[in-house]
């Protein structure tokens, strides 16, 4: 690649460089400075406030593929966590001023508040259709003073950073000290149903609230907590939500879930959680080509042949075979089948044990955007947790089945 200065030394300035050596000039969107991370597209056209605020989206520069971003504003009731966790932001055309009754803040003046580097002006489709013919790669963002240094600099910078893959990054984005979610909160009457303890591997808001509107108090753990601290809650069940990074480093999530599994507790998991049920299960993780991201994901539910419109933020999945039942790896377990397939490209969506209390889903099922094709779930996994509650040792396998097949 020619060594360049770049043509632009106005504060406006900024410029995308991809890992390959790809350049899209554009305006400053945001802070200013510098963003490192991976570059992935997301592909819904509504719901960027519920993406830049999902905790999974850590380390990542995000192309929104709908070309105009920004035009209701933000407010606090729609994060979907303390803060934007997007490392970087890339749009096409950024609105000049929201409008909407709800609107607390411009996207921009929020952006510029967390310290978000972002990209405004540049073809979001050219940088798309370049991610889905050669993967998702490293990035950087650079506007103000570091756009004006050479490409070659900036290229550099890009090519050095950590790659997605060996990242651990859930510890990164969890909480650091627990706290419980109560039913009386959000329009329950009467005691809990059920406690759930729900591991924060980088959870939305609205997963404690969806338990919390089916009468179940929800205590959610710092992402290393221990069997200790989950049994100490009166755990009826066990959850363990999305995040970042790669399901490989999660050792210490795989080693709880199969104490959890030993036990008998009723497992549910979403998508990180679902990685880690596939390797808790003896099964591989792989990395996809550029991830499933976007609120338009189709999934089939192999069981009932119906398909969701799904949530999905994600770019590994696991390596199970699609033809079941099969005896688990590890085969204490049981038999497990694939419960839930991607219709775009058969990639894994959902796992299913057999002989255990325990199922998952590789999207979000608390997101909108069927826009409630997937809520059924919270209430598969209540009714898996009174069937076990109910149900004497000799007749779980039963009970498992039959819920199963609900």
């Amino acid at each position: 690649m020619t060594v360049t200065r770049n043509p632009s030394n106005t504060a406006n300035s900024a410029v995308l460089v991809l890992e390959d050596g790809r350049l899209f000039r554009g305006r400053s969107y945001g802070a200013r400075g510098t963003a490192l991370g991976e570059a992935v597209f997301a592909t819904g056209m509504t719901g960027y406030q519920e993406t830049i605020t999902d905790p999974s989206y850590a380390r990542q520069l995000v192309v929104q593929t709908a070309p105009h971003i920004g035009n209701t504003g933000v407010n606090k009731d729609d994060a979907e966590s303390r803060r934007i966790w997007v490392a970087g932001y890339i749009v096409r055309e950024a609105a000049r001023r929201p409008s909407n009754w709800r609107s607390e803040m411009s996207l921009d003046a929020q952006l510029v508040e967390q310290s978000v580097v972002g990209i405004e002006g540049v073809d979001t489709r050219a940088i798309t259709r370049h991610l889905r013919e050669r993967g998702t790669m490293k990035a950087g963002i650079f506007s103000g003073e570091a756009a004006a240094r050479s490409d070659a600099e900036l290229l550099s910078e890009v090519q050095s950073q950590r790659s997605m893959e060996g990242s651990r990054l859930a510890e990164e984005v969890s909480i650091d000290v627990q706290y419980a979610v109560e039913p009386s909160d959000h329009g329950w009457e009467g005691e809990p149903r059920f406690t759930v303890a729900a591991l924060d591997l980088g959870i939305k808001t609205m997963t404690p609230k969806h338990f919390a509107q089916r009468g179940v108090r929800t205590v959610v753990l710092p992402a290393n907590a221990t069997y200790d601290d989950v049994t100490a809650t009166g755990a009826h069940g066990v959850f363990m939500s999305n995040g970042p990074g790669d399901p490989s480093t999660a050792d210490t999530q795989v080693a709880l879930l199969r104490k959890v599994l030993d036990a008998g507790i009723p497992f549910f998991g979403i998508c990180f959680g679902n990685q880690i049920l596939g390797r808790a299960l003896g099964f591989g993780t792989y990395k996809l080509r550029y991830g499933h991201r976007g609120i338009n994901q189709p999934v089939m539910d192999r069981r009932t042949g119906k398909v969701e419109i799904t949530s999905q933020n994600h770019g590994f999945a696991v390596d199970a075979p699609l033809d079941g039942p099969v005896q688990a790896p590890e085969s204490r377990f049981g038999r497990v089948e694939v419960s839930h397939v991607s219709l775009n490209d058969d990639v894994v969506e959902g796992l299913a044990c057999l002989d255990i209390p325990a199922f998952s889903v590789q999207y979000h099922p608390e997101a909108a955007a069927g826009p409630h094709d997937s809520a059924y779930l919270f209430d598969r996994f209540i009714d898996l947790m009174a069937a076990v509650a109910a149900a004497p040792a000799a007749d779980l396998n039963t009970s498992i089945n039959d819920e199963e097949n609900n």
